[in-house]
């Protein structure tokens, strides 16, 4: 009797075991290192931003704290897939923007509740060195890098393309809306138009009228990714629904910094 006991529990555990083994091999067959050469899949990050995003781009954290680690296995396949030379500029692009915005969203799960994600990080403020956006916690490939790294050293150096500032998120009020969908090279362009189109006639964002327009901040730190080719009132003109006089007013919008929860 004792022996059947025993090799019964005996039983359990191998199955146990087994069981155990075969769920972790799953899960890590889902977020496996792609095929060399190939880019990353971005619909597991999508079914998250579809779930937790507004269409208006108001992110539900305290409920998405329950699906973090579903975040943070998509990150690892990002940061165990950088980008390959044979992948398209766009496969590279929809990359470094959904993983911007990733990491920014796992840098507020992780802190969360805050008011602003300039509470996080040191107390003692030192600008262009313990700003959250300096934290090296992002790592791609072998290589830890911060989120400025990412914009600065990468989208705005490679790419020259002024339509990355309407798409990542810095989590703040003022910042362009969070997409509740992964960008992806197959839909970039229209993603990008859509985006600029969104917040440069948003009210809360610009206040735009033929004579005078009131522009958000990120016209002026970012000024000369606009104008390397035309006018910012040119650029603006091409998706203002008001059509700009060249010669109207230009001052800029106070900058809200609280959540964009």
């Amino acid at each position: 009797m004792n022996f059947r006991k025993a090799f019964l529990l005996f039983a359990t555990h191998v199955l146990f075991i087994r069981c155990s083994s075969e769920s972790n091999s799953t899960s890590k067959d889902l977020y496996s290192d792609q095929k060399p050469g190939q880019a990353v899949s971005h619909d597991a990050y999508s079914v998250l931003l579809q779930k937790y995003v507004s269409t208006q781009g108001k992110v539900n954290y305290k409920d998405f704290l329950k699906d973090s680690t579903a975040l943070n296995h998509y990150l690892e396949s990002l940061s165990n897939n950088p980008p390959a030379e044979t992948w398209s500029r766009a496969e590279q692009l929809a990359y470094w923007i959904n993983a911007y915005n990733g990491f920014t969203l796992q840098l507020i799960l992780r802190n969360y509740p805050v008011k602003s994600i300039k509470d996080i990080g040191s107390k003692i403020k030192i600008p262009f060195v313990n700003t959250p956006w300096d934290k090296k916690f992002i790592r791609i490939g072998q290589t830890w890098i911060d989120l400025n790294h990412i914009e600065h050293s990468v989208l705005r150096k490679e790419f020259n393309e002024p339509r990355i500032h309407f798409a990542i998120v810095c989590a703040s009020v003022s910042c362009p809306t969070l997409l509740n969908e992964a960008y992806t090279a197959a839909n970039l362009e229209q993603q990008l138009n859509n985006q600029a189109r969104i917040f440069i006639n948003d009210p809360s964002r610009n206040q735009i009228q033929s004579n005078r327009i009131q522009i958000s901040k990120i016209f002026s730190w970012f000024k000369g990714d606009f104008t390397q080719r035309e006018s910012l009132i040119e650029f603006l003109n091409k998706y203002s629904q008001v059509k700009i006089n060249p010669d109207a007013r230009v001052s800029t919008l106070d900058y809200n910094w609280n959540l964009n929860e």
